[in-house]
């Protein structure tokens, strides 16, 4: 009978507790730290037991206190090397060929049949100082991981001695059994170091190779167990401690771990795809951490364990607004990025949204190793850089999508698109920009086979001809984490819409709130009964057809509420106000001034974006309590309310759209806060049958855009796919359209052509502009006729310019090289006026003729050059007759390149617009489209236009000056995700006046130092300058790499 085998076993610091070992692993053990968790929490057999850490303290040697103490093992060390013959296979035979992978601390063990106590648990010779008792049925080859896990408690020293070990030596040639236990203790290291290598998988092969290639030529070291014993004690006590936290570096090789397992678990068909969805379990504690998240609605998981997503088809989603559907979409898009290893496109529709977003997931980003790149108005670059080891979420808007997109088929990487999201899909549907989401979709599903679609919405209705376009799969629940309860008001009385009733309404209450005979006047609606029901306690939105009534509806709640309301969080109120004075250069709106003090505000465009900022978070944070809004509210930012209320069933003068109704309702209810939302539509009794068609009837259809916007839809279409060689031939161009929203809907929208007409009609309009040739290919006395992309052409697509004004455009800017006016920036301004905001200019002549009076004599030479004398102002100023025929359009376009002149200049919308008698939000929405147009001009000039070289330098300043307009120094603190000018001021006052500031910055100081800071919003501010700072020194490092790439072509080389 053998005797029990010897180990040396670790004595936890708590002297109390009992000694420790380790369990046999069940059948079903495996070797990673993600299995080892499981084990822990639901697999089969004892749970495997985490040995004790402590980063600070170690006992390398368990319960023995010192070898004079027990000289027993010491002994038998000494006895075992004296009595062992040297002969390399007698050692590797008794060891039992065991080599532990992973770092040993003990004495090793392998139980043999027959075999004696001495000849048990003792390897002597090679590297190893150590070993450690291993259970019996544990495999050779499962030994890994659990080395791993007792990397945290190894001394600073014996880490030191290790990375000195893989240091090649000389000698003579190893046994096959040292060799195999230097590979061991290699493979556990490395995944150590490669945890922080900035790219582990490469790096980690490259070394792994180097390193096996350098232990056939190392020695084998016969240095005794004793010897390395003594060392380990003195090394420990001389030895600093390492910078890097040890519990840190075994974390990251956990997370490196689980992502490995996670990828496989991705690419199987199985059911069980890891610890959270095939995601590290890192993800959901920040998903905990950084949102308060910590389970899944029933409907989220069925939704990430579709089997269609497991075998990567394409899939359509569709819940009520509030119903959980961006949480499944962010899941997934972490799949892609950390599981398998593919760059993602994240389309928004709006560009506060891409905004919000950027900053939401810029935690994920720095925490999870991969980068948030945003694009969106004036930002993003054309192709992205390809980057070596982190993967990119691209986050973008409808338009800036559609670009990245172009970019990327140019250029051969669409294949590096693993996953495209859309949110609000119903978008297909409205307008130009859905023509330009249609093109975007249709051109990915045509070149890339591995790029997989995911679309979400509330709002669909025709989902089946989505389904046809898309090859998808559908996925729908009506499902609230809040209970909805529409009502419509007629009178003093409310009823409750019910689906099963005769004319779809029942009786629920009377209004219960005595009016006098004043207040009825001024509130007929009774609207001050519907929101002090719930205000201030409970939040209230009320939507309104337009922006004045906004701000009437604000006035007058606040004239005839109770004075109590003004003491529900007072200084907080003030602050507002003043925060808002700042952002004014001391000016605010009357109405705001009148109305924040009772917690109630307005929200519509006629506000900066500073502004609507400020309000959006005091309304998140309770301080406001009513928000009186248009319906563009409904689609940006989430701001839900306990009550809704919709001041009239009109958007401006159009009736409602079923559409928007369940969009603006859908913000009843917060979960987590609420446990009930109510939506409340009041109603004229001229519209009683109106709204009882529009809670009854279904969804609207969502049909193509391409026909009805021909310029931005088809003809942009047609173009960039001859221009990205998608399709050169007619035939080739029609067979690209049928697969199309068009192509499915064909016999619906194009009744009077067929779709081979239309195609046809198209490519001539698109010749007869010069934009595309055509080419005569013979061969084999075959005739084949081919379409090519001119160079104006190919510069239209890729600035995504509306060929409405492409040829107006290549014009103005070649006569602007004949005498371009550089002494100040009024007339590159010009050529980045926006056309689509002329016809909508009505300038004030007074202010006109004064504004040109300003000008500097160069200046008024820009003037005279792009058609607009003096004389024409001067005569529209007195209100004379007009005689010389000037182009209206070209008046208009200077007189919006004044306002913005003014507005680089004085860099204060409130100012700029008091000058011109505007609206702020007119000037802002001025500002923001310059920037955007801007951008496209850039491109349009960039590559294929060479004769416009100059402008590119210049117009590279000009964007990003009319994207920020604020002073330069600021410039650097607002390119960060949710900083604007008034924050991006408090910040350089404060100190923080470079990007490096705010990356390195500590939340709970900026939250110290800068007024009115939420702790939230600092680590927001921090997470997003990282990511910034992080994706600017990636692009720098790849074009270092290029640099100092060895060219594969150099002459004279083999």
């Amino acid at each position: 009978m053998a005797e029990p085998p010897l180990a040396v076993r670790r004595r936890s610091r708590l002297g109390s507790a009992p000694k420790r070992s380790r369990p046999p692993a069940g059948p079903s053990a495996t070797c990673s730290p993600l299995d080892l968790k499981r084990a822990n929490t639901g697999g089969e057999g004892a749970p495997a037991q985490r040995p004790y850490c402590n980063d600070s303290e170690e006992d390398m040697f368990g319960d023995y206190n010192s070898f004079c103490e027990d000289d027993s093992l010491l002994a038998q060390v000494l006895d075992t090397e004296h009595t062992r013959p040297q002969d390399a296979e007698t050692d590797v035979k008794a060891a039992g060929e065991f080599v532990p992978e992973g770092l040993p601390l003990g004495i090793d063990q392998r139980k043999q049949d027959n075999s004696s106590a001495s000849e048990i648990g003792v390897i002597c010779g090679g590297d190893t100082e150590h070993g450690f008792q291993t259970p019996e049925s544990d495999p050779l080859d499962n030994k890994e991981d659990l080395g791993d896990s007792l990397l945290d408690e190894l001394p600073s020293s014996q880490l030191l001695y290790f990375a000195e070990m893989r240091q090649p030596s000389t000698g003579s040639e190893r046994s096959a059994g040292t060799k195999k236990m230097d590979v061991s203790k290699c493979s556990s290291l490395d995944k150590i170091w490669r945890a922080s290598s900035p790219c582990p998988d490469s790096e980690h092969k490259n070394r792994s190779t180097e390193f096996s290639r350098d232990l056939k030529s190392d020695s084998c070291k016969n240095t005794s167990l004793k010897d390395h014993l003594k060392n380990a004690l003195t090394e420990n006590a001389k030895a600093q401690t390492l910078k890097v936290s040890k519990t840190k570096q075994l974390k990251e090789a956990i997370l490196s771990e689980e992502i490995c397992v996670a990828r496989k678990a991705i690419g199987s068909s199985s059911v069980d795809i890891g610890p959270f969805y095939g995601l590290p379990s890192k993800v959901k504690d920040l998903f905990w951490q950084l949102r308060g998240i910590e389970t899944l609605y029933e409907w989220q998981h069925d939704c990430l364990t579709l089997e269609c997503l497991q075998q990567r088809k394409n899939l359509i989603y569709s819940l009520p607004t509030s119903g959980g559907k961006t949480l499944v979409a962010e899941i997934l898009i972490l799949q892609e990025l950390l599981c398998m290893q593919k760059d993602v496109l994240m389309i928004l529709p709006y560009v506060a949204i891409v905004q919000e977003k950027v900053w939401g997931l810029s935690n994920f980003g720095i925490e999870l190793g991969f980068l948030v790149e945003e694009y969106a108005g004036s930002k993003g670059r054309f192709p992205p850089i390809k980057r070596r080891c982190k993967k990119s979420l691209y986050i973008a808007t409808i338009e800036k999508g559609h670009m990245l997109v172009n970019s990327l088929i140019e250029t051969d990487r669409i294949g590096d698109l693993g996953l495209v999201v859309v949110d609000e899909l119903h978008m297909l549907g409205e307008g130009s920009r859905g023509a330009t989401l249609e093109m975007t979709l249709a051109k990915i599903l045509y070149t890339s086979k591995s790029t997989h679609i995911v679309g979400m919405s509330a709002t669909l209705n025709n989902v089946g001809d989505l389904q046809k376009f898309l090859q998808a799969e559908y996925y729908t629940k009506n499902f609230r984490p809040v209970e909805l309860k529409e009502y419509i008001k007629i009178r003093d009385t409310i009823y409750e819409v019910d689906s099963k009733a005769e004319n779809g309404f029942t009786f629920s209450r009377l209004l219960n709130f005595k009016y006098s005979s004043n207040l009825k006047k001024a509130d007929p609606d009774h609207i001050i009964a519907l929101v002090t029901e719930v205000i201030p306690k409970y939040s209230c939105l009320i939507f309104c057809p337009t922006k004045k009534n906004c701000e009437n509806v604000a006035s007058m709640v606040c004239k005839y509420l109770n004075k109590e309301f003004r003491s529900h969080r007072e200084k907080e109120k003030q602050d507002l106000i003043k925060d808002l004075k700042n952002i004014g250069n001391g000016s605010i709106c009357p109405v705001l001034k009148q109305t924040i003090p009772f917690g109630v505000a307005y929200h519509h465009s006629g506000l900066t974006n500073d502004e609507r900022k400020s309000i959006e978070e005091a309304y998140s944070r309770g301080v406001l309590c009513l928000l009186a809004c248009t319906a563009t509210l409904a689609a940006g930012v989430n701001l839900p309310a306990r009550r809704v209320i919709l001041r009239a069933p009109y958007v401006a003068n159009d009736f409602l759209k079923k559409n928007q109704y369940k969009q603006m309702i859908g913000r009843a209810g917060r979960a987590g806060i609420d446990n009930a939302g109510e939506s409340i539509l009041i109603v004229q009794e001229k519209d009683k049958h109106l709204v009882q068609d529009l809670v009854t009837s279904p969804l609207e259809n969502c049909y193509s855009n391409l026909l009805p916007e021909f310029t931005k839809g088809m003809q942009n279409l047609l173009l960039s796919l001859v221009g990205l060689r998608i399709a050169v031939t007619q035939e080739e161009v029609y067979n690209f359209l049928c697969h199309t929203l068009l192509g499915v809907q064909q016999q619906l929208l194009s009744k009077e052509k067929s779709l081979s007409e239309l195609v046809k009609d198209g490519l001539e309009g698109l010749i007869e502009k010069g934009l595309l040739t055509v080419k005569i290919m013979e061969k084999d006395q075959n005739s084949k006729i081919t379409l090519a992309i001119t160079r104006l052409g190919k510069a239209a697509y890729k600035g995504s310019i509306d060929l409405s004004y492409c040829n107006l455009l290549y014009k103005e800017l070649k006569k602007g090289l004949e005498g371009l006016v550089l002494e100040s920036s009024l007339h590159l301004l010009y050529l980045a006026t926006p056309y689509d905001m002329v016809s909508n200019c009505s300038p004030n002549w007074m202010i006109y003729l004064r504004q040109f009076n300003q000008l500097s004599a160069a200046e008024q030479t820009v003037a005279d050059m792009v058609g607009v004398p003096e004389s024409f102002i001067a005569k529209k100023a007195s209100g004379q007759a007009i005689r010389k025929n000037v182009d209206s359009a070209s008046v208009n376009r200077l007189y919006l390149t004044f306002i913005l002149y003014t507005l680089l200049k004085e860099t204060n919308i409130w100012s700029v617009s008091e000058k011109f008698n505007l609206s702020r939000g007119y000037v802002q929405n001025l500002l923001t489209s310059a920037a955007s147009f801007a951008s496209c001009v850039l491109h349009f000039c960039e590559q294929e236009l060479e004769e416009f070289w100059v402008y590119k330098a210049l117009l590279t300043e000009l964007t990003k000056h009319l994207t920020y307009c604020v002073k330069t120094e600021l410039i650097p603190l607002m390119e960060v995700a949710g900083v604007l000018e008034a924050r991006a001021n408090q910040l350089y006052n404060a100190g923080y006046k470079t990007l490096a500031h705010l990356a390195n910055a500590n939340p709970e100081t900026l939250v110290k130092m800068i007024e009115h800071l939420s702790r939230r919003q600092a680590k927001q501010i921090v997470s997003s300058a990282k990511m910034l700072l992080t994706e600017k020194a990636e692009a720098l490092q790849e074009e270092v790499e290029l640099l100092l790439k060895v060219p594969t072509d150099i002459p004279g080389t083999s």
